[in-house]
């Protein structure tokens, strides 16, 4: 039963479907029909749609009665134009016989009023006609074979997707978005204006190319605006441009453009890209000269950057020197004469009547406004835009030309049917010049190539404001010779003739690097100087280059010189003092010893064993010359000299003073009854005891020498800036051997002499050797930890000075109460005298 029941249900629904069907065989008009603002009838008709008002006043919605249609106001004399060389175009190719020899175009141009509810409205108007006869049938072709239009992407978007699904296609004078190009959302869509991505890209080479890596960013919220942006924030990330703050708004949001006013006043950057439509940059421009917000360098995109219609005393002060890019600008001969003549009398249908004498009065109160063109032709020149028409008009015509299989002189096929998506088809061939001299074709995605002007807002002497063209970019030459900047010939930001600097940070000189400042752009940074020994040596360096091993950095940190070299040498004061205590001991031993040689037959040089006093004199003579090696560059030899003679000319010094105690004990042991000990101990026993001691040293220093000698050694690792130049021990182990050998013999001494020093006074030198001795054990033992601590230099000076001191005691301790008694106590000096005194003092 239910199946019965189903398989009505189903036959019902076949004949309610037929039924509907036969019903609507025939078109009707649901609704007033909307007029065209411009009209006239031809073979083959041209569809336009352009904003020629911009404001749209909506009628009352009470649902009592039927509305009013909209009505439209402000006429935007920059879209009036357009459409205007919409007709002149189509009636100059009406003229030529080689073209489209017996087929005429006609057109109809409808007002959008600006607003995207007014658009649909002309879109399905401009698609469908204004009226159907009685009994037409549907065959579901629009009348129109191509539309121009839309001013801006956003209402080119509207009508491309409402048309696409015919394949008719839309041609676009303005409309530059990048979201256009998707051939898989738009495949009927063509433009004689080049793509967005250029611009951007554009944009992008100019605010590099000015060295400005700060700027702030504002656009339309639309796709124009967001698109474009987006592709221009994507490539000035990749150039190294910083971005500090993007903002937008739309012209319905009063609000946000306050806040986007605000933020442009409130922020660092002096360098504002506005990717901004028309309609919202005569907005911004308005408030920025209300707030009176100066010193801005604006730079704009094609959508704005010529409108001439934005410019007052009090706007241009706020946007004077302001750089953009702007549409090649192109002169179309006979166009100005014709705006002022011809237009008027054949293109303007007021006289035209539609249907009742109401319509014909609404259509002719439409066109008042326009009125006070009738002699103003002055905009002209700067209406940029107006040869991308011009240009789309003439590809239609072209691409009719080829469809039609037109010949010169002769016809075309004018019985042909042509459908949409053939002029879609025909459209991609084109391939053509204009009478002015640019090439027309479109690539791949629909667009044109892209060519700019880089134009700068200037005033010149007699008040007049000019766009000034001050380079170019050019998407069709090679990549190096793309973009031109003439940065001689711009007017900057409030008239200035220096270029404004918009960097978040300062570039960081030479000696310095870049350290980012956490949570913000790169463009911000701190300049770190680079550290010793590290060097940056161009301006805003990321990292800081380490000098080479023999190389440390100057003061300023931006080259690497070679490191300074520290030694102990003769020109230095602390080197000129020592060579001078040196050559002084080496003077007062010189002198002791002449002095001792005129007195050798006095009693007090015979008792104090004249032949070792005179050894040992001759010793400290070499132990002062021996400092001298240590002053002075390093050398093999002196490396080797410098220790081996100190170690050998002290050994001879001590071994002499050693002598020279063990002869005091020796001479009073004789003095006791029945010793003989001095026979053990005469003067071929002393020069064999010093020969022993120092053949012992000297075996010592051989050793030292042949198996790991000292040699020169450039020291790099106590002080980074510098190079110690000292003399590396070769075996630290002969050194202290050496060393240690001297204090033996030095303690040896101090204590022989130590016991002896009690004995008369007469012939007794021991408490003098003792006193000596503990200064010379003192300095030596000072001397080890001194020579660890101080390096470089200063260790070799400790080394010199322990040697000059523990020299000049052994001499003044010595030789220097003999002197006096010689040389101011002639009296003492005698035999009876040494011999008379037999009591000693205790030391």
């Amino acid at each position: 039963m239910s199946s019965i029941f189903g398989m009505l249900i189903f036959l019902y629904t076949l004949l309610l479907f037929y039924h509907l069907k036969a019903e609507d065989t025939f078109c009707r008009m649901m609704g007033d029909p909307n007029y065209p603002l411009l009209s006239k009838d031809g073979d083959i008709t041209i569809g336009a749609v352009l904003p020629v008002h911009t404001k749209e006043t909506l009628p009352s919605f009470e649902f009592t009665k039927k509305p009013k249609p909209l009505s439209c106001s402000s006429l935007s004399v920059r879209d009036f134009r357009l459409a205007q060389i919409i007709i002149f175009a189509i009636e100059e190719i009406n003229n030529i016989e080689t073209l489209l020899p017996n087929v005429s175009i006609g057109y109809r141009i409808y007002d959008t009023c600006g607003s995207r509810l007014s658009s649909m409205s002309a879109i399905m108007s401009v698609m469908n006609g204004q009226e159907f006869a009685a009994g037409q049938g549907c065959n579901g072709q629009s009348p129109i074979h191509v539309i121009i239009g839309e001013t801006e992407s956003s209402t080119t978007v509207i009508l491309s997707r409402t048309t696409g699904p015919f394949k008719i296609p839309v041609i676009s004078q303005s409309a530059s978005c990048e979201c256009l190009s998707n051939r898989k959302d738009y495949p009927s869509f063509f433009r004689t204006v080049a793509s967005d991505y250029h611009q951007s890209r554009a944009l992008a080479l100019l605010v590099k190319h000015l060295s400005w890596s700060w700027v702030g960013a504002v656009n339309s919220d639309n796709d124009y605006g967001n698109n474009g942006m987006a592709t221009f924030l994507s490539i000035a990330q990749e150039e190294g441009i910083c971005i500090e703050y993007t903002v937008k708004f739309y012209r319905t949001e009063a609000e946000k453009l306050q806040k986007v006013v605000n933020t442009m006043r409130q922020g660092t950057a002096k360098v504002i890209v506005a990717f901004v439509s028309f309609f919202e940059m005569g907005l911004l421009i308005e408030q920025l000269s209300i707030q009176n917000i100066t010193g801005l360098q604006i730079i704009g995109v094609v959508g704005w950057s010529t409108a001439k219609n934005y410019i007052t005393p009090n706007t241009f002060r706020v946007m004077k020197g302001s750089l953009g890019f702007a549409v090649r600008k192109n002169d179309i001969e006979g166009f100005s004469d014709y705006v002022i003549k011809s237009f008027w009398d054949a293109a303007l249908p007021c006289s035209q009547r539609y249907g009742n004498s109401y319509q014909a009065d609404l259509n002719c109160s439409r066109y008042e406004d326009m009125l006070v063109l009738r002699n103003y032709n002055e905009d002209v020149p700067e209406h940029r835009y107006l040869s991308n028409v011009y240009k789309a008009v003439y590809a239609v015509a072209y691409a009719l030309h080829s469809l039609l299989e037109c010949t010169e002189h002769d016809v075309c096929a004018k019985a042909l049917t042509i459908q949409p998506q053939q002029v879609v088809e025909a459209l991609k061939k084109v391939n053509f010049t204009v009478k002015f001299g640019d090439r027309v074709w479109f690539d791949s995605t629909g667009s044109t190539v892209a060519q700019y002007e880089v134009v700068n807002w200037q005033q010149d002497s007699d008040g007049s404001i000019q766009f000034k063209a001050v380079g170019y970019y050019d998407a069709s030459l090679p990549p190096d010779q793309r973009f031109v900047l003439n940065t001689e010939n711009i007017i900057w930001a409030g008239g200035q003739l220096q270029k404004p600097k918009s960097v978040c940070s300062e570039s960081c000189p030479p000696g310095t690097r870049k350290a980012g400042q956490k949570g913000r752009p790169v463009c911000c940074y701190d300049c770190i100087p680079c550290a010793d020994g590290e060097i940056s040596n161009e301006t805003d360096s990321n990292n800081c280059m380490q000098c080479p091993r023999q190389y440390w950095s100057n003061a300023e940190r931006n080259k690497c010189v070679l490191k300074a070299v520290e030694y102990l040498s003769f020109t230095e004061v602390m080197g000129i003092v020592l060579v001078f205590f040196s050559l002084f001991g080496v003077g007062i031993s010189v002198l002791v010893t002449v002095l001792f040689y005129s007195k050798k037959d006095t009693p007090i040089v015979k008792a104090n064993n004249s032949e070792l006093s005179f050894l040992l004199l001759f010793s400290l003579t070499l132990c002062f010359l021996c400092s001298l090696t240590f002053i002075g560059r390093p050398t093999e030899w002196s490396c080797m000299l410098r220790h081996t003679a100190f170690g050998i000319t002290f050994v001879l010094c001590i071994s002499c003073v050693l002598g020279k105690t063990i002869v005091v004990l020796m001479a009073f042991k004789a003095t006791l009854p029945g010793s003989n000990v001095m026979k053990w101990f005469g003067p071929v026993q002393q020069r064999l005891s010093v020969l022993a001691f120092t053949l012992i040293q000297i075996l010592i220093c051989v050793l030292w020498l042949t198996i790991s000698p000292p040699f020169p050694y450039n020291n790099m690792q106590h002080y980074k800036e510098k190079v110690i130049l000292e003399c590396s021990l070769g075996s630290s182990v002969g050194f202290w051997v050496v060393l240690s050998y001297i204090g033996l013999l030095a303690f040896l001494c101090f204590i022989l002499a130590f016991l002896a020093r009690k004995l008369p006074d007469n012939f007794n030198e021991a408490k003098f050797i003792t006193f000596s001795m503990l200064i010379f054990c003192a300095v030596w033992i000072t001397f080890i930890p001194s020579y660890v601590s101080f390096p470089g230099k200063f260790s070799v000076a400790v080394e010199i000075f322990a040697i000059l001191a523990s020299s000049f005691s052994l001499l003044f301790c010595i030789f220097a109460p003999k002197c006096y008694i010689i040389l101011f106590k002639p009296d003492e000096n005698t035999k009876q005298h040494l011999m008379g005194k037999t009591q000693s003092k205790s030391y």
